[in-house]
Formats: structure tokens, sequence, C-alpha cells
């Protein structure tokens, strides 16, 4: 067994047989800095809801979960510091794209959209307000950058790379995925403005969805009781910490110290809400 990833928030171990055990932490990042405070309980929060929708999405598309019990796992995962956060799964042959649905004209689209520019090949024949839904929602794909940032890219572009018939396989999924998924949450008080996937292939060359799934750190979240078009929703995610090192300008700042016991509370409180109204625990 080796670790093979130190991410921003996720360790993962290569079991060397096929199978991975992802760690999930309760670091957080902003500004592309890892804060040197932990936000109380978050790795749990995002397996939780990871968990939950591998198993309420596997009808659509295969997923890399094997288990999520200790007991499954090599002996060095069975203390108590990995409970409820670490996960046993596939190792796949990961597809080399960010899959990003959007769902609501927001940000760097609706940027675009102000302009009067197409945003990655979509062109918008009606008029919207800021954070207004989508007549439908559409997939904008980014590459996997080594070192730096992903860069956005057309949905035609990574068909032409990877090929249409497993290009075209990756969007209906992601589609199918997010439709599901957001109805879901609607009823529940959330609305997924956009989210990201990230696929891999199994040993028979069949799609399988890896990574996170639909949590606050790989989607944006509003709060559907305080949702309005024409303005910028408040999300479930570190928006406290953000506005924080922003006030404090500290963002970007890799020298930062510490994150005031105020805002990881109610960073921490919204991680857990969230889960509450996904998963109903």
């Amino acid at each position: 067994m080796k670790k093979i990833i130190s991410g921003k928030v996720r360790e993962v171990y290569d079991l060397e047989d096929g199978r991975m055990v992802i760690v999930t932490t309760d670091r957080i990042s902003a500004f592309d800095v890892i804060l040197p405070t932990m936000i109380t309980g978050k790795g749990k929060v995002l397996n939780a809801l990871s968990n939950f929708w591998f198993g309420y999405t596997q009808d659509i598309v295969k997923n890399h979960m094997i288990s999520s019990s200790l007991s499954d796992m090599p002996a060095e995962f069975q203390k108590p510091e990995f409970e409820g956060r670490t996960i046993l799964v596939k190792k796949l042959k990961m597809i080399p794209y960010e899959v990003i649905v959007r769902g609501y004209m927001f940000g760097s689209m609706y940027e675009a959209y102000k302009k009067g520019e197409p945003f990655l090949g979509h062109k918008f024949s009606r008029e919207y307000k800021q954070a207004e839904k989508l007549a439908e929602p559409i997939v904008t794909p980014s590459t996997k950058a080594k070192e730096g940032h992903d860069i956005n890219v057309t949905l035609d572009y990574m068909k032409k790379d990877l090929g249409e018939e497993l290009g075209t396989k990756i969007e209906q999924a992601a589609l199918a995925i997010y439709k599901k998924c957001y109805e879901h949450a609607y009823k529940n008080g959330i609305i997924i403005a956009d989210t990201k996937f990230e696929f891999g292939l199994d040993e028979s060359g069949a799609l399988v969805l890896g990574d996170e799934v639909l949590t606050p750190d790989s989607s944006r979240f509003w709060n559907l009781a305080t949702y309005k078009e024409g303005s910028s929703p408040a999300s479930y995610d570190k928006q406290f910490v953000r506005d924080w090192l922003t006030e404090h300008k500290l963002a970007g700042d890799p020298s930062i110290q510490s994150i005031p016991q105020d805002i990881v509370d109610k960073t921490a409180a919204l991680y857990r809400e969230c889960q509450q109204r996904i998963c109903g625990a």
C-alpha cells in the first residue's frame, strides 16, 4: 500500500490490487491555499453526501464504491479516526476531464452572456437574469491540469478528443445524474446550480463515476428559501471563510496562521445542514 495523492482535502492510498482507499479530511482550501485551520466534521459530511449520491445514481451509471465499512479495509484504517470519512473504491483509468453541468445563469457564464458572447460553444436565444434557471442544463468540460488551473473547453472539443461515442456517453450520464439529483435536492430546500463530475473506465471499458459527487466542495448549492433571481444567492459552502479572508486581505496568502473559531463554527454548521437536508440525517 502506498499513498499516491495528498490533495487539498483527500488522501488516496493505492492497495496495488486494483483497489484504493480514499480518506476525506477536514481540511479546507480557499483561493488555492490549503488553510491551517480544520473545519470540524467537514470530511465526514463530504463523505456522507458522496456515498448517498453514489447509491442514489447507481441506476444511471456504475460508480467506484466498494465499501464504506472499515472492516473491509486494511488494518491501518480500522481505527476510530477513519470512521465516517473513509471509503474503499475500485481503481479506474480516469478520464482527464472534469465534466461540469450548469443549470443556472451564473459565474463566468453570466459574465460572457452579459457581453453577448457565446459560452464555451453555447449560445442563448432568450434573455436571462443573474442566477436564473436555464431552459435546459448544459455541459461544459474542463481539462484536468497536472499543474496550475484547469482549462475550460467546449463539449465538442472533449468529444473529438475522447471519441464521439465515449464523449456522448459522458454527456448523457452527467446530465441524467444532475437532473435526478437536482429534483431530490430541490424537494429538500437546496438548489444545485452547478456541479462537476469525474468519470473513469473500469477493466472492461465501462464508464464509471468516481471522485466525489455533488458535495458543497464540488458544486454550487443555494438555499431555496432565500434564492432570488437577479442577485447572487447564499451558498452552502466555504463562503464565510472566503469572505473573512477577503475582508482581512488574506485571500491567496499562504502565510495565514489561523481562521477564527466563529468562522469555523459557522462554516461547519452550513456543511452539516446540507447533509441533513439531502441525506435526512
